[in-house]
């Protein structure tokens, strides 16, 4: 008889909306690349009310790949899926990254090269030294420049690229930046960013290599006026110290459950599995809650003070 189910140590979690036509080949780049790998993984690819087939292409590689799930919802925004993605995954460390995968899968090692240093979380940069960057109409790369500026000057200084869509965090801090966050549509990685930076968390730059991809989801005036709001907004909560505050209690890795050589566990590993299984169930419609803005799900965990972050 066996020991406990081993949760996955990587969670990748991909927001999409009207992805069908690119999802199929992210997938076979991403099973290429993780199939290789010594760990344990799952792919979590968050439906964000779609109105093509992104849901029927999700649970057709789910049906033959057994790391793939799919969380579906209403259309929130990119903030508020990537939300309801990392609060449904299991692993030890989240990824984020675009369905479009821009950035080469095998960048991945790069960004998780940082969980061996001094870092909390490590992000994708086009804008630090050694990345490269291919294709990019130059007027979008002169407006993301412009707005780079405004974001250091308003909330995140001597960061180069908030808004690159692949990031790597510990499990613990992933959660407790989500369950902060209060922005649901495309400036929510400035928030993400510096919730993290106001509770101590640091951060890693690390350079990729990315390249532009036709059919971006970013409309260039209409979402630039709507992610200006948005950094006015997370400059006000800044300054009044609003993300400072604890607001629940988070597992950590040691409460993911590995394996056990205690020979007296072994009698309840079954046990332990359908547990571990129903608790997986009940979490479902704690995180659907949670991603909506509830408060329902808060009972799931243990109301905590305002002191800092642990460290580990």
């Amino acid at each position: 008889m066996g020991g406990r189910i081993v949760r996955p140590e990587l969670s990748i979690v991909i927001p999409a909306y009207n992805e069908a036509r690119r999802l199929p080949e992210s997938f076979t780049r991403l099973h290429a690349y993780l199939s290789k790998k010594p760990f344990a993984s799952e792919v979590i690819v968050v439906d964000d009310g779609s109105t093509d087939s992104t849901s029927a292409v999700v649970k057709a590689w789910a049906a033959r790949w057994s790391a793939v799930r799919l969380v579906a919802g209403p259309h929130r925004g990119k903030g508020g899926a990537v939300r309801a993605g990392v609060l449904a995954a299991r692993g030890e460390w989240i990824a984020l990254a675009d369905a479009d995968f821009s950035m080469p899968v095998e960048e991945f090692d790069h960004l998780r090269d940082a969980k061996l240093g001094a870092f909390d979380i490590s992000i994708a940069s086009r804008e630090a030294p050694g990345s490269h960057r291919f294709g990019e109409p130059f007027y979008r790369h002169l407006m993301g420049r412009a707005f780079n500026a405004l974001v250091q000057l308003l909330a995140l200084p001597g960061i180069e690229d908030s808004q690159c869509g692949f990031k790597v965090m510990r499990r613990d801090v992933a959660l407790d930046l989500c369950l902060h966050q209060t922005i649901q549509g495309w400036g929510f990685d400035i928030e993400l960013l510096s919730i993290a930076r106001q509770r101590g968390y640091r951060i890693c730059e690390s350079p990729i290599t990315w390249y532009y991809m036709a059919g971006s989801r970013v409309r260039p005036i209409r979402d630039a006026v709507t992610m200006a709001r948005d950094l006015l907004r997370v400059r006000y909560n800044l300054l009044k110290h609003r993300y400072e505050r604890r607001l629940v209690a988070l597992p950590t890795a040691s409460d993911l459950g590995h394996p056990t050589d205690d020979p007296d566990a072994e009698d309840t590993a079954e046990a332990h599995d359908a547990e571990n299984e129903a608790e997986d169930q009940a979490d479902v419609a704690d995180v659907a809650d949670v991603a909506a803005g509830g408060a329902g799900a808060l009972t799931t965990f243990e109301l905590r003070d305002g002191r800092s972050p642990k460290r580990e």
